[in-house]
């Protein structure tokens, strides 16, 4: 090449334009640039040369490349496509230089070469010439380029909401699917950070690819937040996503907690006229029956209610009435659907997330007080010594007198003001003792109630009293006529039952102080409860067998004992075989036991959140028993708000002696609670 040749070269990503001014060695050019530098380069290295023009100097080259500048102009080769857009042949740099400027002048040609080398739209080079590039594929490849300006539109729109949230905390921003997705990939980042305690290692969903984790960081720096998991929680909290106390243990689960749009417009459907499968004609006017809901005050889906229909010193006749939600769902369809991926409702301290619609549930599902509402009916003879005489299952219309909550009720047992309701509770104490003779097992351990309000966890003991009492015991009642009458009947439903545990000799467990300190030796001793399609002895409560039917709204099994059943008393075939109740079962089994799993870490979480709320407060706590007594680790239930938690104390005490405790670190979000002894054990 001769000296004095322009030439562009490429030097560190950059497109240089320099003058020839000798070789070094064999093959490389000796190229001299404005500043004067000069760079020994391969032939390979240079992009473009002005053969036929070896009389420029360095000093040239600025006003060159200025006259360049003056033509770069992209929308001239769209002009120029739509000339030669029929032509099938190559075009030379040359004719190129003629068909964009009119000319083939050195700033012309060089002009043309910058603008065809950066051009992916309307001609591909093909040899040494520029081809034309067919009308189909520029419309396509203008299509991709809006569409990617359109994405980076949004993207800075996006991206400009982002700050505007985070600057204004109070405003309430409406996000888009599109940003919805990228904003999922912050909660998936925050999932990483949460408690060993809180995670299953098996699911990965919540992991993110490298291009995803790379986004999430992007979002992350443009907020001013930390590249961190904690980083991304609290740029969630701050953009107004989650809240502080966000259930990070309901997020780590496949819980839905919102209804299917299909769902929602079945409901409604429904909602616009009668229960579609109420046939009153079949039904048992119970209406004339005195009959009382007792539950706690914030319960909104009532689903058993309870009457007497006459007593004496040694037999009363009970009726325990249980919600129909069969009357608006049937098996297979939306509803019913929908209930069996649930499983179950969810009772989180903080929110319910119900197995129905809520409009359903809590409306005419719901046997709601003055109002006649279709049930599932359990008449029972029940004998003074708390064994049952006889007994009648009937679909029935009911009216509620009396909505009752537990204190309610305790007050008006303890007043005598209601007889029917003493009746109840007596007959419920009967029935107590006959199970207590059946081997029955009992448990008094305290449990706690948590109500969160404006993210204030409200903490109180649930104490065993009368009223309490007698529901349960009506509602074992209930299961066990109801396992009674499949079995005899031979209807598959789901019956629960629980192993014999092997308890310690009756002299050992004496040495047990009486009260929770024995309950939780035998509470650890206890096998977990199973569903099967056989009925079997469930030994915590002293049965040969036992089905649960009273909470049909709530829970699924449930509803499908109440499907069988009800068909039975029809007539009708039953819509489940034993193999494919079976199948429901094992199906619905991982998802109840998650959400259980659910409910019992969103107490925790709430509990020492209500201790991380009072520091510097005395705890007295009764030591329930030994977890490692080699190392004093014990179970202490905080008195105040019935929390068991494990306690490492210095010394040795007794079980069942009172101690007194202070929190030295509550941290709910690393689900960390550590406390020690205050004195000394005082006997």
């Amino acid at each position: 090449m001769e000296k004095g040749t322009l030439v562009e070269f490429r030097h560190n990503n950059e497109r240089l334009l320099a003058v020839v001014q000798g070789t070094e060695g064999k093959k490389n050019l000796l190229l001299e640039v404005p500043s004067g530098q000069v760079y020994s380069v391969h032939p390979r290295q240079i992009t473009f040369a002005l053969n036929g023009n070896s009389n420029f100097t360095v000093s040239d080259i600025p006003s060159f490349w200025q006259a360049v500048q003056a033509k770069l102009d992209p929308e001239s080769l769209a002009l120029a496509w739509e000339l030669v857009q029929e032509e099938r042949r190559p075009l030379s740099l040359s004719e190129m230089a003629q068909l964009l400027f009119s000319d083939d002048s050195p700033v012309s040609t060089y002009a043309a070469y910058r603008l065809l080398s950066e051009d992916y739209i309307y001609f591909k080079e093909k040899g040494e010439g520029y081809e034309p590039r067919p009308p189909a594929q520029v419309k396509e490849i203008l299509h991709q380029i809006a569409v990617a300006q359109q994405r980076q539109q949004e993207q800075a729109e996006f991206e400009a909401r982002l700050k505007a949230a985070v600057a204004q905390p109070g405003q309430r921003y409406t996000w888009t699917p599109a940003e919805r997705a990228r904003l999922e990939l912050l909660e998936r980042l925050a999932l990483q950070g949460a408690p060993d305690s809180l995670r299953n290692y098996e699911d990965l969903s919540y992991n993110l690819t490298p291009s995803d984790r790379e986004r999430a960081s992007h979002l992350l720096r443009l907020l001013g937040f930390p590249d961190t998991p904690q980083g991304a929680f609290e740029a969630l909290v701050a953009l107004g996503l989650w809240s502080r106390h966000e259930n990070l243990a309901l997020r780590l689960t496949g819980i839905p907690t919102q209804f299917p749009k299909e769902v929602e417009r079945y409901t409604q459907t429904l909602l616009g006229g009668p229960p579609p499968f109420l046939e009153s004609h079949r039904r048992r006017d119970l209406t004339h029956l005195h009959t009382y809901t007792i539950d706690d005050a914030s319960t909104r889906d009532i689903d058993d209610a309870l009457s007497v229909e006459f007593w004496s010193e040694d037999e009363a006749k009970l009726w325990i009435h249980i919600a129909d939600p069969s009357c608006w769902v049937q098996w297979g369809d939306p509803l019913d659907l929908e209930a069996r991926r649930r499983g179950t409702s969810v009772y989180l301290p903080e929110r319910v997330i119900p197995m129905f619609p809520p409009e359903l549930s809590t409306g005419p599902m719901s046997l709601v007080q003055g109002e006649v509402r279709p049930a599932l009916s359990f008449g029972i003879r029940l004998g003074g010594d708390g064994a049952v005489r006889d007994y009648e299952i009937c679909l029935s219309q009911i009216q509620v007198n009396y909505r009752l909550t537990y204190d309610d009720a305790d007050e008006m047992l303890e007043l005598g003001a209601e007889p029917q309701l003493t009746a109840i509770a007596r007959a419920a104490h009967w029935r107590y003792t006959w199970r207590l003779g059946q081997g029955a097992i009992p448990i008094g351990l305290p449990e706690q109630d948590i109500k969160v309000i404006d993210e204030i966890p409200h903490l109180r003991v649930i104490e065993d009293t009368p009223a309490r009492q007698m529901v349960a015991e009506m509602m074992v009642l209930a299961g066990e006529v109801a396992a009674r009458f499949a079995r005899q009947h031979g209807i598959p439903v789901p019956y629960r039952l629980q192993p014999a545990p092997e308890l310690p000799p009756p002299e050992v467990l004496e040495l047990y102080p009486q009260g929770p300190v024995r309950s939780f030796a035998i509470m650890r001793c206890l096998s977990r409860a199973e569903v099967a399609t056989q009925p079997e002895r469930h030994a915590g409560l002293g049965l040969d067998a036992y089905c649960q039917v009273t909470s049909p709204i709530r829970r699924y099994l449930d509803l499908v004992a109440h499907y069988q059943i009800k068909a039975f008393l029809r007539g009708d075939p039953l819509p489940l075989t034993e193999a494919e109740v079976q199948q429901v079962v094992l199906g619905i089994e991982p998802g109840t036991a998650e959400a259980a799993q659910v409910e019992r870490k969103s107490k925790r979480y709430w509990s020492i959140e209500y201790l991380r709320q009072r520091p510097g407060q005395t705890w007295r706590a009764l030591v329930l028993g030994y977890l490692r007594e080699e190392e004093n680790l014990v179970m202490a239930m905080l008195d105040e708000i019935a929390f068991r938690v494990p306690v490492r104390l210095e010394r040795q005490v007794p079980l069942g002696a009172w101690i007194e405790l202070e929190v030295l670190q509550a941290d709910p979000r690393a689900d960390v609670i550590e406390l020690r002894e205050l004195r000394d054990f005082a006997p």
